[in-house]
C-alpha cells in the first residue's frame, strides 16, 4: 500500500489473493485467537481454500479464556472449518508473560499436522515490533521485524495481511458482519507493546501519518541486510574450512553475533566463533596442556607443542633482540603470571601487558597462552607487542626478530 488512500475492506481479499498461488494444494492451518485479525484471515482464506483448518491455543491466562475457546468452536462450525484446540501451560517467569505465552503457543502449533501455518499479523503489528526492537537496542535482525514468509519447524509460515493496516481488517470484519472477541489484556499499558500501541502510536500518527509504512519499509531494508549477512557468514565459515550450518543454526548464530554481547562464543563444526570488538574470530579449542619454561639459546626455531605452535627467529642487522643478550644465555620462554610490564617504545613509559594487549586488540582468551620471552626475571618480548626497548639491537649490531606461529 504505497499510496496515501484510506484503507478499505477490499484490501483484505486482495492481499489473500496475492498469497493464494503459494497455498493451493497445501494443508493450511490458521492460528485462530478469536480476535478480529485472525477471524478475518480465516474468513478470507476460507472463501478460496476449502482445505483450510484452524487451531486455537488456550493459554489459560485470562478468566475469559474458556469463553474465547467456545467462540472459536462456534465460528469454525459456522464456516465449516475443522478446529483443533490445545491447552498450554505458560511459565510466568524469565522473559515475561508475553514472551512465555508466545513461546508456548508456537511450541504447541509446531506439533500439529500442516504444510503452511498462516498467522494474522498486520502492518500495525509490524511497525510496533520494529519500533519495540529498536528501543531495545536490537541489531539488523531484530529491526527487520516479521517476515511475510518464513521457515517454521521444517514447514512454512505465512503472514498474508502483513502489509495491511488494522483499519482495513476491521472494515472487512464489519462489512462481512463478523464477530470477534476482545482480549482485555490489550488495554494493559504495563505491557510494552500495548504502551506503544495506546500511547505512542497516536502521537506518531498525529505528526507522521504514515509512520507504520515507513517502519515497515525500513524493516524490509534491514531484512535484505540480514540476508546478505547470512551469505557473508557462510562464506566466512567456508574460508576457514568449516561446514555450512543448517538454516536454523545460521539464523541463531547471526542473532548472537549481532547482539554483540561480551564473551559471545558459538560452537560449530569443532571450532568456536568468538566475538571481540565487533570482529568474529575462529578459534579451534584445544585441551590446555601444562607448560614448563623452555630455554632459548639462539635456535632459529623453537617448537612449543603444549601451546600449539612454534617460535621462529630471523637474523637481521640493526633490528630485533640484540645478539649479545642471546650469547650471554639465560633466555627462557614462559607464560604470563600477572603484573608484567613492557616498554616497546623508548619514547613512551613502561606499561602493563594487559593495557598493551588491549591496545593491540589481542583477545583476552588468547593472552594467557602466549609465549613470552624473558632474560632472567625481565620481560624481553611479547607476541603482537614487540621487544622491550632495553633489549633492542642497535643499528650496527646483529639481532634476532621473533615470530610466533600457530601450527595446530
Amino acid at each position: 500500500m504505497a499510496s496515501s488512500r484510506k484503507p478499505k475492506a477490499a484490501d483484505v481479499p486482495a492481499a489473500v489473493r496475492r498469497a493464494l498461488p503459494e497455498l493451493h494444494g497445501k494443508r493450511v492451518l490458521v492460528g485462530l485467537s478469536g480476535g478480529v485479525d485472525s477471524v478475518v484471515l480465516l474468513h478470507a482464506l476460507r472463501q478460496s481454500l476449502p482445505q483450510v483448518r484452524a487451531a486455537h491455543i488456550h493459554h489459560g491466562l485470562s478468566p475469559n479464556a474458556d469463553r474465547w475457546a467456545r467462540f472459536c468452536r462456534r465460528l469454525c462450525r459456522q464456516l465449516a472449518v475443522p478446529l483443533t484446540v490445545r491447552r498450554v501451560r505458560v511459565a510466568k517467569k524469565g522473559a515475561g508473560v508475553e514472551a512465555a505465552a508466545r513461546s508456548a503457543r508456537y511450541a504447541a502449533l509446531s506439533k500439529l499436522d500442516f504444510d503452511v501455518l498462516a498467522l494474522a499479523h498486520h502492518l500495525d503489528d509490524q511497525a510496533e515490533t520494529v519500533l519495540l526492537n529498536l528501543l531495545r537496542g536490537a541489531g539488523a535482525r531484530g529491526a527487520s521485524g516479521m517476515a511475510s514468509r518464513a521457515a517454521f519447524h521444517g514447514r512454512e509460515l505465512v503472514r498474508p495481511l502483513l502489509d495491511l493496516r488494522r483499519e482495513a481488517i476491521v472494515a472487512y470484519a464489519r462489512e462481512q458482519g463478523l464477530q470477534w472477541v476482545e482480549d482485555e489484556s490489550n488495554r494493559a499499558e504495563a505491557f510494552a507493546r500495548n504502551f506503544i500501541r495506546l500511547r505512542i502510536a497516536p502521537l506518531l500518527t498525529e505528526r507522521y501519518p504514515r509512520w507504520r509504512e515507513a517502519l515497515a519499509r525500513a524493516a524490509r531494508h534491514f531484512a535484505r541486510t540480514d540476508a546478505d549477512a547470512r551469505i557473508l557468514l557462510r562464506e566466512f565459515l567456508a574460508s576457514h574450512g568449516l561446514r555450512a550450518p543448517s538454516e536454523a543454526k545460521l539464523v541463531e548464530m547471526l542473532k548472537q553475533l549481532s547482539a554483540g554481547a561480551p564473551g559471545t562464543r558459538i560452537e560449530h563444526d569443532g571450532a568456536e566463533l568468538r566475538l571481540y570488538r565487533g570482529e568474529v574470530r575462529i578459534e579451534r579449542p584445544r585441551k590446555a596442556q601444562a607448560f614448563a619454561p623452555v630455554a632459548w639459546n639462539g635456535e632459529s626455531r623453537l617448537a612449543l607443542p603444549a601451546l600449539g605452535g612454534e617460535l621462529r627467529f630471523r637474523k637481521a642487522r640493526g633490528a630485533g633482540i640484540d645478539a649479545k643478550w642471546v650469547e650471554e644465555g639465560a633466555m627462557r620462554v614462559k607464560l604470563r603470571s600477572g603484573g608484567e610490564r613492557l616498554q616497546p617504545d623508548r619514547r613512551r613509559p613502561r606499561r602493563t601487558l594487559k593495557n598493551l594487549f588491549q591496545e593491540a586488540g589481542v583477545p583476552p582468551w588468547q593472552r594467557e597462552r602466549l609465549p613470552l620471552l624473558y632474560r632472567g626475571a625481565e620481560l624481553v618480548w611479547a607476541p603482537g607487542l614487540g621487544i622491550d626497548a632495553r633489549f633492542k639491537s642497535p643499528p650496527t649490531s646483529s639481532g634476532f626478530i621473533p615470530e610466533w606461529r600457530l601450527t595446530c
